[in-house]
């Protein structure tokens, strides 16, 4: 099966990304060190490409971030940027020399529907509760933008500039990682329903919602942050829980996302005919929303 179309109907559209690991490995267990690194990623990738995140969480073999990015090209060089970099950083900690993410990133487009996006939002926020590692979305160890959300706490990480540091090694200079560590501050939007709140409103409607999954959860055995920290980044589940596949929109009311569907269908169908002028050497006319293979910035350390 190809892999689908990387679309977008129109500008801030809120999106929803999954990555997995690959295997379902442990690798992303949580640490000190690589919350750090996954922080300093995610802010810097958002400097260079202008990016509006709205939420993340990174588990222990998969992560969720919601985005609004303006364009399905910066989008694209946005998310390769992001994942190479953690990926190179996780072979680092963990001693692992094949490949991190399983394939590349899943992402749905949420509907405008004020209802479908807060929905996206509390699906983040329960993810760890859901599976049964914590009680609440405040106690997951990992890299997330919960307690960031709930309380306005500032997100800061690290960026190490390998490119820099290799030189150094190669002059045979002190190479340690602080000489090329930079700092970096995540920043937070809202969604878009929720644009034209103020932060202590969100942070209200967002306490709600924890509210209602630490609920939802009450009286359940979690298997503790101990025991989540103690795991081995090469293991991987014992069970294989099977996924149903993921759609292509989520939306709330029947029609919109028919109407989704429907754009998404007569896009598809000019994309292949672009495609095919392009094989055939002709000037393609690659419809609005996509981008020609290969349109991509060169990434810089």
């Amino acid at each position: 099966m190809g892999r689908k179309l990387r679309y977008l109907p129109d500008e801030d559209h809120l999106v929803e990304i999954t990555c997995r690991v690959i295997h379902q490995r442990f690798l992303l267990r949580p640490s000190i060190e690589l919350n750090a690194i996954i922080v300093g990623a995610l802010a810097r990738s958002q400097q260079r490409h202008a990016m509006k995140v709205c939420a993340f969480v990174y588990l222990s073999n998969h992560c969720h971030l919601l985005l609004r990015p303006d364009s399905v090209e910066q989008l694209a060089n946005f998310m390769r940027e992001l994942n190479s970099k953690i990926a190179r950083e996780v072979g680092r900690l963990t001693g692992w020399k094949e490949k991190i993410w399983g394939r590349r990133y899943t992402h749905i487009i949420v509907s405008h529907e004020p209802e479908a996006q807060t929905r996206r939002l509390r699906y983040l926020l329960e993810q760890g509760c859901k599976e049964g590692l914590v009680a609440s979305p405040k106690h997951w160890p990992g890299a997330s933008s919960a307690k960031s959300l709930l309380t306005g706490e500032i997100l800061e990480g690290l960026w190490i500039d390998r490119s820099a540091q290799y030189k150094a090694w190669e002059r045979n200079e002190p190479n340690p990682d602080s000489r090329f560590t930079t700092r970096y501050r995540l920043e937070l939007s809202p969604i878009p329903c929720w644009e034209q709140l103020q932060p202590h409103q969100c942070q209200a409607r967002i306490r709600a919602l924890v509210r209602e999954i630490e609920e939802q959860g009450q009286g359940a055995s979690v298997l503790g942050v101990q025991a989540i920290l103690e795991q081995d980044p090469l293991a991987r589940p014992t069970s294989q829980r099977l996924r149903s596949p993921a759609p292509r929109f989520h939306a709330v009311e029947p029609q919109v996302r028919r109407a989704l569907e429907w754009t998404y269908h007569v896009v598809r169908i000019a994309y292949h005919q672009a495609s095919e002028a392009l094989r055939a050497g002709k000037t393609p006319n690659f419809p609005p929303g996509c981008f020609a293979p290969g349109q991509f910035v060169p990434i810089r350390s």
